[in-house]
């Protein structure tokens, strides 16, 4: 059995407004394994959001623990929360949040930047990661001059950059149409195949079938846990069916 990369334990998140106090999630259990194709499900003002922040490392709990890959993140400085996103988690948005003056290429080299790697090291990596996602031939491309299934692949791309055990998604087919959103999670399917942990937040049951397991959120609690047994792939088709 595959290690344990994300242990939640009575995990609760208050938001405090000052005229009064918001649950936003009320004592998580949850634990998802390394490998793991994982979907967060639930309507605005579920707390999926919410837990998407704090699995990213950009939120902390108010109570209980949060341990990625072993390490107990709740009381961690924002220093120390920030070097963990660096090292441990990379993160795909709806909205792409790439730099729009800069190439396909140096977008992708952003978190090496970051990391401190040698610049030969980080335009090779980049360019073996376009290629993973079949965009080689568009490296030099602004962001401007891709589709938005291309703008997203290429963030997949950036979010494999260092190398970590963690994918976040949130949301990202929001902004593609039915066919690029069709063939990005296709992608997620790939890299879970290849031994990336993959975690989506998304509203659509579509884009949920794609995974592996389905968890489902109300009112900040998780009311469902459900492994799916016949992920759809493009087609039409489960790849066990």
């Amino acid at each position: 059995m595959e290690r344990e990369l994300i242990r939640l334990e009575n995990l609760v998140k208050i938001y405090d407004t000052g005229a009064l106090k918001v649950l936003g999630l009320k004592k998580i259990n949850l634990v998802i394994r390394q490998g793991e194709f994982v979907a967060i499900m639930g309507q605005s003002g579920s707390g999926k959001s919410t837990l998407m922040n704090i699995l990213g490392c950009l939120d902390r709990p108010t109570l209980g623990h949060y341990y990625l890959d072993g390490e107990d993140t709740a009381q961690m400085t924002p220093e120390e929360l920030s070097a963990i996103r660096n090292r441990k988690i990379g993160f795909v948005f709806q909205s792409f949040n790439l730099i729009s003056r800069t190439t396909a290429l140096k977008n992708v080299e952003l978190p090496m930047t970051y990391a401190r790697r040698p610049k030969r090291e980080r335009r090779e990596r980049a360019m073996e990661l376009l290629a993973r996602v079949g965009l080689e031939a568009r490296w030099s491309h602004m962001p401007n001059e891709l589709s938005g299934g291309q703008r997203q692949r290429v963030a997949i791309a950036r979010a494999l950059a260092n190398e970590p055990p963690l994918i976040l998604a949130d949301e990202p087919t929001g902004n593609l149409d039915t066919a690029a959103s069709q063939e990005i999670m296709e992608l997620f399917a790939k890299l879970h195949d290849g031994g990336t942990t993959v975690v989506v937040v998304t509203h659509e049951e579509d884009i949920a079938a794609f995974t592996g397991r389905i968890i489902r959120f109300r009112d900040g609690q998780i009311i469902s846990d459900e492994a799916n047994p016949c992920p759809r792939r493009l087609g039409g088709e489960g790849s066990a069916c």
